[in-house]
């Protein structure tokens, strides 16, 4: 018997027949859930929304279609929207705080902050006779700088052993820093005439670089900006450099001064054959100028990676020039010629080994040459250490 619904002719081969409740549905296993329906991609407008004309059948039910749960004709966005939008965001701000704070607060620590200032005391040593005059070659052949070494052969590394805290390499580093700086500020032409300063100031801590501006460009004799502190410098408008092979012998030492720091303290002498800015260029016309330079320089691990020092005090001698003058600007030396201008403070000797004679005072008088044969061979350079300064000058620290 055929029942209401079944096609005219009978059911097909292979469908099934007899009753509805016999009858197979084939989508009878399929469950839509809610979760499900929500996914869909799509979604049939209704009836009402259908209306208007040449209307889409569908919507898209896309994150950013605002078909979540809430209702189709409200407008408003859904669940999934609104938690797409918060993500996007989230996402925008913590990239802005980001950038904000990598341009505000790069989380850098100020370099070289711990620095201390650098203090100096540069002392002019007037002459104790004639200033002898010359060829550059004769001067150097009669005094007691005949056998020191030229340039920088002449600063020689003593060897390197490792301290309690640091390792022999670091040693070795701060004893090159340390030549390296004195090559810069004791023998640069460039920096011996006044012309430059830059090959010294990128050895300093740059804790110290303004205090070494201002001694570059105001300088005093307050212990703290006398730019002959840092440098070798002569007056441009007294004398120049008349031989570029300059004289030098002398020493370092370095010890381990607490388990941050490590200290190198050098002590050379430097004689430089110079002749009068303002007169012509003569082979006889030269005269000696020497430098006895101490210096104490610091490195922490820092400045032993980044390869600078910290320059925390300097003793300096210099002469034959006339006491009278200012040596903080830039050394001033007596012509071949010029006698004596100060008489009464002892004498100091800038060639001594080990404990130099200082001066009681601001000014001393240059030692008389001794032999030749008196200099130690610079090859070996003694064992030497800073003695402490007179009451009457900055102290050393």
């Amino acid at each position: 018997m055929a029942v209401p619904g079944d096609p005219p002719n009978g059911t097909p081969d292979g469908i099934g027949g007899g009753d509805e409740e016999l009858r197979p549905d084939e989508y009878r296993s399929v469950v839509f859930d809610e979760d499900f329906v929500r996914a869909a991609r799509l979604q049939e407008f209704s009836a009402q929304e259908r209306m208007g004309e040449h209307a889409p059948a569908v919507r898209s039910r896309s994150l950013w279609s605002g078909g979540g749960s809430a209702g189709p004709r409200t407008g408003t966005p859904g669940r999934g929207a609104r938690q797409g939008m918060l993500l996007v965001l989230l996402i925008a701000t913590a990239f802005a705080v980001a950038v904000y704070m990598g341009v505000r607060n790069p989380y850098v620590p100020p370099a070289g902050g711990n620095a201390e200032p650098l203090i100096s005391t540069v002392v002019p040593l007037a002459p104790a006779a004639e200033v002898p005059g010359g060829r550059p070659g004769d001067l150097y052949a009669d005094s007691p700088a005949a056998d020191y070494r030229i340039g920088a052969a002449g600063i020689t590394l003593p060897a390197a052993r490792r301290t309690h805290h640091f390792t022999e390499g670091q040693v070795v580093a701060a004893l090159s820093i340390a030549k390296d700086y004195l090559v810069q500020s004791s023998l640069d032409p460039d920096v011996l005439s006044g012309t430059a300063s830059r090959p010294v100031r990128v050895l300093l801590d740059p804790g110290q670089l303004a205090q070494f501006d201002e001694s570059m460009a105001a300088p005093s004799g307050d212990g703290r900006h006398a730019a002959t502190g840092w440098l070798v410098r002569f007056d441009p408008g007294t004398a120049v450099v008349a031989d570029p092979r300059v004289r030098v012998s002398g020493s370092l030492a370095v010890q381990e001064v607490n388990p941050e720091v490590l200290e190198v303290s050098t002590d050379h002498t430097f004689v430089y054959a110079v002749r009068p800015a303002a007169v012509p260029p003569a082979a006889d016309g030269a005269s000696l100028f020497t430098v006895r330079r101490e210096l104490r320089l610091r490195f922490d691990r820092e400045d032993l990676t980044t390869r600078r020092a910290e320059v925390s005090s300097a003793y300096v001698m210099a002469g034959p020039q006339d006491c009278a003058t200012e040596p903080a600007e830039g050394f001033r030396p007596l012509p071949a010629g010029a006698g004596p201008t100060t008489v009464g403070p002892p004498a100091s000797d800038p060639y001594a080994s080990g404990h130099p004679r200082r001066t009681a005072g601001l000014c001393g008088v240059l030692a008389p040459a001794a032999a030749p044969s008196s200099t130690p061979a610079p090859s070996q350079p003694p064992p030497q250490s800073l003695a402490p300064p007179p009451a009457s000058v900055s102290p050393l620290r």
